[in-house]
């Protein structure tokens, strides 16, 4: 006898918590669609309406997820209207033909653009696959769940939504690393449930300022010097001292050995910091 085909997953990430039944209920709607469908909560403990936040997770999760459909909802401007509207959209990745489902506020872009960028877009605002009844509040209910379930159960994404022009899609402005004069200029993309500050380096960038593992190199953060080691794993530093390594994400990252980068240097999103050879 042949395999039968896996079931469709469907993975879901929001900054809704886990106190109130949005979640329950968005797994209700979903599973109500696509009973087949597995579910995989990523997280639901994104920073509230911590868009940028939501989009970072997401980008580094998506390239260890199976394909499938990925419903991400942190939506702080769930039916504005005039400057503060944003669209309802599904959209599909060029690589791997994932599918990201979410509002149109930068949220899913940094993943689509991980995977190449978006192949096919559409706006669901409108989409036949949405409840009756659209509450003002909650269009992860009400349009998301629905569609996310809708493509898992094997809907083409035309018939979800109208065709949306890639172009139109919104984009957040993440910062960038710079090197130069023997300086490495870095910023915090977010702190983890550690402590441990994600950075928007990539190793090769401390390989090209000099770095070496073992190496001390100098972390200044609003004119306070700090040492950090440059280190393989946290066993590497003696516990509460300050490393700089190479996270699961292939991120450079600043942690303490058993401690808080963040607490020890006070910073945050956006903060920036500048790194040289000690």
């Amino acid at each position: 006898m042949a395999d039968s085909a896996p079931p469709p997953v469907i993975t879901f990430l929001s900054d809704y918590g886990l106190l109130d039944e949005f979640v329950g209920v968005c797994h209700g709607v979903m599973t109500r669609r696509c009973p087949s469908a597995s579910v995989i909560d990523l997280t639901h403990a994104i920073p509230r309406h911590d868009v940028r936040a939501g989009a970072i997770v997401l980008r580094s999760a998506l390239p260890y997820l199976p394909a499938g459909v990925h419903l991400a909802v942190v939506d702080p401007g769930v039916s504005g209207v005039g400057r503060h509207a944003r669209r309802a959209v599904a959209l599909r990745t060029v690589e791997h033909d994932h599918l990201l489902v979410g509002p149109d506020n930068g949220l899913l872009m940094p993943a689509a653009e991980r995977l190449a960028g978006v192949a096919e877009a559409v706006d669901i605002g409108n989409s036949p696959e949405r409840l009756e009844h659209v509450s003002r509040t909650f269009h992860g209910r009400d349009i998301f769940a629905p569609v996310a379930a809708a493509l898992a159960a094997g809907e083409p994404l035309s018939s979800v939504g109208d065709p949306l022009p890639e172009r139109e899609l919104r984009r957040l402005g993440l910062p960038s690393a710079q090197l130069g004069d023997g300086v490495l200029t870095v910023h915090v993309l977010r702190s983890d449930t550690f402590g441990n500050l994600i950075l928007d380096a990539a190793d090769e960038q401390l390989a090209a300022l000099g770095a070496q593992l073992g190496d001390a190199l100098t972390v200044t953060v609003a004119g306070v010097v700090h040492t950090a080691r440059y280190a393989a794993t946290f066993a590497e530093v003696t516990p509460g001292e300050l490393l700089i390594y190479e996270d699961a994400t292939d991120r450079v990252a600043l942690a303490v050995n058993r401690g808080s980068a963040a607490q020890l240097l006070g910073v945050g999103a956006d903060d920036e910091l500048t790194v040289r050879p000690a």
